[in-house]
């Protein structure tokens, strides 16, 4: 019986024809095997159309969003998360030496736009712990870097820097698991920060962000359905139940296409395989580094209040060395009179 993706989409193919295929090749039915059960149950269910494929993946979303190939995708989305029209120029390559660490990171694209600007979009498996800290220092490493480019090349030039060549740099973070800071706004799911005067002094500062908590979004979705495209983008990357991928293709018909690239590029099992395996390992190291970085900051809180706790020991042992002062002090005042009277 076909799956409901299925009857959108008859290029899916059915459980039984892919386990076929993958048995017939010996280094796709050794990567198959190297999976957990879930997994391999997961690996299955996305490409045979019980379950949608996990869009915000790094290499699925790259596939299809790869503005190289399609800039009017990831423009779209930007333009709707930033709340004005951008095109989309290229795509920037990652480099190295980075002041922020990859951990924890599913997903992350770095793009320019067609004023110069640039922006990084990033998909986190957990949020940091420190979410507004990590963005910043993430912001200002991208902006000292264009600064940087922008100087080495004008003075190749024999020209002065000009500060008003640097463009802003907006931080976009998609949380799959969120802060628990989001916790206290349950009714948003996009959060914009940018930097403003308590005078009404207007300045150009360069850095803007966007924090997406995708769990939160889900609820609101639950409970409200598809409201606008920006509700359709997010739940074209994020929800891969059947019954959302066919509110979103028939909220907006134009997701169709991108759901139908996402079945064809399933029927290549030898590449979809190996961008499986790719996440599959990233996100075992994810986990891990999750798990390190939440024992860390158990193991700082529990330091916090031993410190907290032997500064009070001290500061009471500070109380009872002057008490004790006082103490002596008072009982050779006594001695002192009482030798006084025994001379009178």
């Amino acid at each position: 019986m076909p799956t409901k993706l299925q009857q959108y989409f008859p290029i899916i193919r059915s459980r039984e024809q892919i386990m076929e295929e993958i048995q017939s090749s010996p280094s796709m039915l050794s990567a198959f095997h190297s999976w957990k059960s879930e997994q391999q149950d997961e690996f299955l269910d996305f490409c045979s159309g019980v379950r949608g494929v996990k869009l915000l993946y790094d290499s699925f979303f790259k596939a299809i969003m790869d503005p190289e190939r399609d800039s009017a995708r990831l423009s779209d989305l930007l333009s709707l998360l930033m709340g004005r029209k951008v095109s989309v120029l290229r795509e920037l390559p990652h480099e190295g030496g980075r002041v922020t660490p990859d951990t924890l990171v599913v997903m992350d694209i770095i793009v320019r736009l067609e004023d110069g600007s640039i922006t990084t979009v990033e998909v986190q498996k957990y949020g940091y712990a420190f979410p507004g800290q990590r963005a910043a220092c993430y912001s200002a490493d991208m902006l000292l870097r264009q600064y940087k480019n922008l100087r080495d090349e004008l003075r190749q030039q024999n020209k002065r820097m000009n500060y008003r060549a640097v463009k802003p740099v907006y931080t976009i973070v998609l949380y799959e698991s969120s802060p628990p800071v989001f916790r206290d706004y349950p009714d948003t799911y996009l959060h914009h920060f940018r930097q403003t005067s308590d005078t009404g002094l207007e300045l150009e500062l360069l850095e803007e962000y966007f924090f997406i908590p995708l769990d939160i979004m889900r609820e609101i979705l639950q409970n409200r359905g598809i409201k606008s495209k920006l509700d359709a983008w997010l739940a074209f990357l994020a929800l891969d139940e059947p019954g959302w991928v066919e509110k979103v293709i028939m909220a907006y018909p134009e997701f169709r296409p991108m759901y139908e690239e996402v079945y064809e590029m399933c029927r290549n099992l030898e590449r979809v395989m190996e961008m499986y395996s790719k996440e599959l390992q990233e996100l075992d190291r994810n986990t891990v580094q999750y798990m390190i970085d939440e024992m860390q900051e158990t193991i700082n809180r529990k330091d916090a209040v031993i410190e907290e706790q032997s500064e009070q020991l001290t500061q009471k042992d500070a109380q009872l060395a002057q008490y004790k002062k006082m103490l002596e002090e008072k009982e050779r005042q006594l001695q002192k009179l009482q030798s006084g009277q025994k001379e009178t």
